[in-house]
Order: structure tokens, then C-alpha cells, then sequence
């Protein structure tokens, strides 16, 4: 599978690094997300290792409520991403849009995301940001995660210990690891981030006011002496499960399936019935609207100095340029050896294919132990 396989439909937005924009496969005239990396810009952020570590992520796993890659490939210019496509916007949309999320709605997103973080554990992968930004809603306001540029695989109880997430949503140990190089952390610190957006998205701000600006050692001091405040509008009930998944000590924090399905909050929830999307989530996006910024679609027009659309032309310009010079500019070297290392080293992917040749369907993706909880 290459470019050419689609059509560009339009642009929809910006990840951390690289553009995103709408395509229809020609052949199946399936409706994918293409996230697209310039090279040379990765080279020069030195991002190249984060696209190919969320690749190789990306390419082991397959989960429903997560954003799931179907093809990866490459041409001179950029390296590609295609994914499920979710047009019911992220959660950070919504809440800009000033959506008030009903606890009924925020219980299901919370059983959503436990599934997904309980299935990226049995894979060995702590994500390390989860936040509104990174949920995305399918048109039926199911809760997807994505964006796995940050994320790390550990093993045979291997700790992370590097300082990588989003601040605000980051758990006490992360930090307290960074300042005195204690054990690390693991998969705890995911569901910490859970509870940071479920209070978020109950309240319309976060338990702890804390910025990316916030200098480590104040963030310590900070978790050892503010004590969160809890609305006295939310059920008993919700609150206990907020205070488990925001508990300090992560020995004593939520940071599992069976320990959210052993909750008094979720103890009516049919298992078997949210893996299967039989839940219909209290919130749904507005099916007439496209949930993101317009100016990305301006932008990509206007302002790229090498849009997707002329891809083809400018290809075929390059290659005749590169055929009548020469080019052995010495800065430019490093930039080649680089160009040449990632051609060599990208993964191409195609999950169509891998599921034609095992010739079966996907696999529920419910955990066995969720699917016999009480009625």
C-alpha cells in the first residue's frame, strides 16, 4: 500500500508532530485518519526514534477502544500513519465547547479507558499520556485512546523512569523518580492520569493547578500538601472511585481492571455489554458537524509550503532536479545519511493484509474475567 491507494479528502488537524487529514481507500472505499511526518522535519527535532518506537507499538496492538493503525509506509518526503477514523472529536474539543459531561457519561469513558489501559498492561505498554487530547469519540460518542508517540514498553518488571507526559496529568512518582532517582514507575501511573481527566471532565477543571511552566520540585511539594476537593454534587460512590485513582502512593491506587469492576461505583456495569458497544454513551457529537479547528483545512491550503495535494508533481520535480546536479553539498550529508537510515529502518505495514492471511475475524476484545461480572 502507498499514497497513490488514497484520496485525500481534507485535512482535520495537527499531532504533536506531523499532519492529519481524512482519506478513502480507492480500492475498499474505506474511510481512514493519515497522519503524515515530514523526514527532514523529524530529523531536525530529532523525533525520528518517537515515530518509529509509536510504529512498533502501533503495529502489536489492536483493542476497540484504542486508535488502531492500519497501514504504514513511506515515499522520499514523509513517513505515514493510517488509522481508524473517529469524527466525533477529542474530549479537549468538547470540553472547550463547554460541553457539561454527565456523570453517566464520564462512568462510561472511565470504563472504556480501563479496558483499553488493562489490555496496553497484558501488552506491557505504559502510554504516559492520557489526557483529554488524546480521546477521541467515534460518531456514537464511544471513547478512543490514541497517540502512542510518548508511550514505553517494559518488561519482566522493568521500570520507566524517564520525565515524559503532559504535566497537569502526570503522576506524583514521575516526579518524585526524576528528582531522586528512586525505583521509576509503571503502569500506575496511567490510571492517575485517568482520574485527572475524569475530575476534569465532572468539573471543568483539574484537582491540582498546575502548568507546564510548574518547576518539578514545587510539583512534589505540591501533591504532599493539597488535599483535592470533591464536588458535593457527584455521587458517594464516584467520589471513592476518584479518590482511588488519585491516590498518591501508587501501591495503594487503582491501576487495574478487577480493581475498577470491584468498585461499588461500577459494581452494575455488564462487562461483556461495554466491549461491545451496547452501552449508549449519555454524550453524543453532533453528527452534522466536523469536531475540529477549520483553520486546519485553511492552513493546509494556504499556508503548507508543501501541500499534500501537490505531492505527485513536486515528487517527480525533485527527481529530475536531483538527476540534472550535484548535490554533495557537505551540510547536506548528515541530512542524507539520515534520510537513507530511516528509508532503510521504516516498517511498512498493512493490518488488511495480516487479517486476510490468519483468515479469521478480530478476537473479542473482552478480558475473560470482565465478562462474567454480575448483572
Amino acid at each position: 500500500v502507498n499514497f497513490d491507494h488514497f484520496q485525500i479528502l481534507r485535512a482535520i488537524g495537527k499531532g504533536s508532530f506531523g499532519k492529519v487529514c481524512i482519506v478513502q481507500k480507492r480500492d475498499t472505499e474505506k474511510m481512514y485518519a493519515m497522519k503524515y511526518m515530514n523526514k527532514q522535519q523529524c530529523i531536525e527535532r530529532d523525533e525520528v526514534r518517537n515515530v518509529f518506537r509509536e510504529l512498533e507499538i502501533l503495529q502489536e496492538i489492536e483493542h476497540v477502544f484504542l486508535v488502531n493503525l492500519w497501514y504504514s509506509f513511506q515515499d522520499e518526503e514523509d513517513m505515514f500513519m493510517v488509522v481508524d477514523l473517529l469524527l466525533g472529536g477529542d474530549l479537549r474539543y468538547h470540553l472547550q465547547q463547554n460541553v457539561q459531561f454527565t456523570e453517566e457519561t464520564v462512568r462510561l469513558y472511565i470504563c472504556e479507558m480501563a479496558l483499553a489501559l488493562d489490555y496496553l498492561r497484558s501488552q506491557h505498554i505504559i502510554h504516559r499520556d492520557v489526557k483529554p487530547d488524546n480521546i477521541l469519540l467515534d460518531e456514537q460518542g464511544h471513547a478512543h485512546l490514541t497517540d502512542f508517540n510518548i508511550a514505553t514498553i517494559i518488561r519482566d518488571g522493568e521500570r520507566a523512569t524517564a520525565l515524559a507526559g503532559t504535566k497537569p496529568y502526570m503522576a506524583p512518582e514521575i516526579f518524585h523518580s526524576f528528582l531522586s532517582g528512586g525505583t521509576g514507575y509503571s503502569f500506575e501511573v496511567d490510571w492517575w492520569s485517568l482520574g485527572i481527566m475524569a475530575y476534569e471532565l465532572l468539573r471543568g477543571w483539574r484537582p491540582y493547578d498546575i502548568h507546564s511552566n510548574n518547576p518539578v520540585e514545587s510539583l512534589v511539594q505540591l501533591f504532599s500538601t493539597v488535599s483535592i476537593q470533591y464536588s458535593s454534587a457527584w455521587s458517594k460512590d464516584m467520589v471513592a472511585m476518584l479518590r482511588k485513582l488519585l491516590t498518591v502512593n501508587p501501591e495503594h491506587r487503582f491501576s487495574c481492571l478487577a480493581d475498577v469492576q470491584a468498585s461499588a461505583y461500577l459494581s452494575g456495569v455488564v462487562w461483556s455489554d461495554i466491549c461491545e458497544k451496547r452501552v449508549e454513551p449519555g454524550f453524543v457529537p453532533n453528527k452534522g458537524r466536523l469536531h475540529c479547528d477549520p483553520t486546519f483545512e485553511l492552513e493546509e491550503m494556504i499556508l503548507e509550503s508543501r501541500p499534500l495535494h501537490k505531492k505527485k508533481k513536486r515528487l517527480a520535480k525533485n527527481k529530475s532536479r536531483d538527476n540534472s546536479k550535484d548535490s554533495s553539498q557537505s551540510e547536506n550529508d548528515y541530512l542524507q545519511e539520515c534520510l537513507e537510515a530511516i528509508q532503510q529502518d521504516f516498517v511498512i505495514f498493512n493490518r488488511e493484509k495480516l487479517k486476510k492471511s490468519q483468515e479469521q475475524p478480530s478476537e473479542s476484545m473482552c478480558p475473560p474475567e470482565a465478562s462474567d461480572e454480575a448483572e
